[in-house]
């Protein structure tokens, strides 16, 4: 195995981490493409954070074996450990210092000249919006401004690859659009991102391409269309007019299509997804049908669409679940809490 020719920042085989009984990551094969974005995807409890602590050489595997830019995160740690930076999930600054402080500080410990520990800090606090708030304690920042200068302070010496675990955790949607927006620019600028979360949408904003991780294993990978189509050709979603027409509808719509049909939260709401052999035009071709068959019943229909498979819908029909649980939730070792 050897990334330094393969153009992978980093490729595994096999990881494997365990802790008492229960093995947190379970075999996992990654190989993630130099200078993307590649997401790690999957519920708490999946083992995503543990991977990447292996991968950033602050646990150390059980099993198989990794290399980060050809390096092997085991025998070359020391080298591994030169070339990435990491932002956990939790604020990992010092919250009675300034945000001035707190980046001058680890300038000064990464070896930066107090002169250009002090430039580098107002490079970046202008470059995440944060020139207002610099002379404030960390403490008094919100939830959004945390996780900036988090990542500021990652990325003080630029690292050639970029760790985020679940960056946007607990964000309103304004802050997490301000993270995706540094995400963004941190690749533009040549770094390699691993970006873990939960979230679906986020995957589907940044992610090149994605590994989706269930109770410790890669259940598949690819880029989002790819995992769309591998489910499906599309979902068609229907509102109807009339609620308690809706068990004739669903009913009509399985015959129809040959289709899953579910209700929606929506009390008017229905939702078929089509199989992976249907082609797009097939799909189409059969949604109109299903509308000619709801239309002679009598049924109205007043609002219809016909679309690629969501990741929700992908990471479901994966796992059998959503993203906001896992059988594995509670079963890790208490000193991997964070870790899942």
């Amino acid at each position: 195995m050897s990334t330094q020719t393969s153009g992978l920042a980093i490729e595994t085989a096999g990881l494997v981490k365990t802790f008492g009984e229960t093995r947190a990551v379970d075999g996992v094969d990654l190989a993630v493409p130099a200078g993307t974005v590649y997401g790690v995807l999957g519920p708490n409890g999946a083992g995503k954070t543990t991977t990447v602590k292996m991968l950033a050489t602050l646990l150390r595997p059980d099993g198989g074996e990794a290399h980060v830019f050809g390096h092997d995160i085991v025998r070359e740690a020391d080298e591994v450990r030169g070339r990435v930076s990491l932002t956990g999930q939790y604020a990992s600054v010092d919250e009675d210092l300034t945000g001035t402080e707190n980046l001058v500080l680890l300038g000064r410990l990464l070896g930066h000249r107090k002169p250009a520990a002090r430039d580098r800090a107002a490079q970046l606090l202008e470059a995440f919006g944060l020139t207002e708030a610099a002379g404030k304690q960390v403490k008094q920042y919100s939830g959004g401004m945390r996780r900036r200068i988090d990542i500021a302070a990652s990325i003080l010496n630029t690292p050639d690859l970029l760790f985020l675990d679940e960056p946007t955790t607990g964000l309103d949607p304004r802050s997490r659009n301000q993270v995706w927006d540094i995400v963004r620019a941190v690749v533009a600028q040549g770094t390699t991102v691993l970006l873990t979360t939960q979230y679906l949408d986020e995957a589907d904003q940044l992610a090149s391409r994605i590994a989706v991780i269930d109770r410790g294993k890669v259940i598949a990978e690819g880029t989002k269309g790819e995992l769309k189509a591998s489910v499906g050709a599309g979902s068609v979603h229907l509102r109807l007019r009339e609620p308690d027409q809706r068990p004739l509808a669903a009913d009509l719509l399985r015959r129809a299509l040959d289709a899953q049909v579910q209700d929606d939260p929506d009390p008017v709401a229905l939702t078929a997804r089509l199989g992976a052999a249907a082609s797009q035009d097939t799909a189409a071709e059969q949604a109109a049908r299903a509308l000619s068959e709801l239309a002679r019943a009598g049924i109205t229909v007043d609002n219809f669409s016909l679309g690629q498979p969501s990741l929700d819908e992908v990471f479901l029909a994966l796992t059998g679940h959503d993203t906001r649980v896992s059988d594995s939730d509670h079963s890790h070792d208490p000193k991997d809490e964070v870790a899942a």
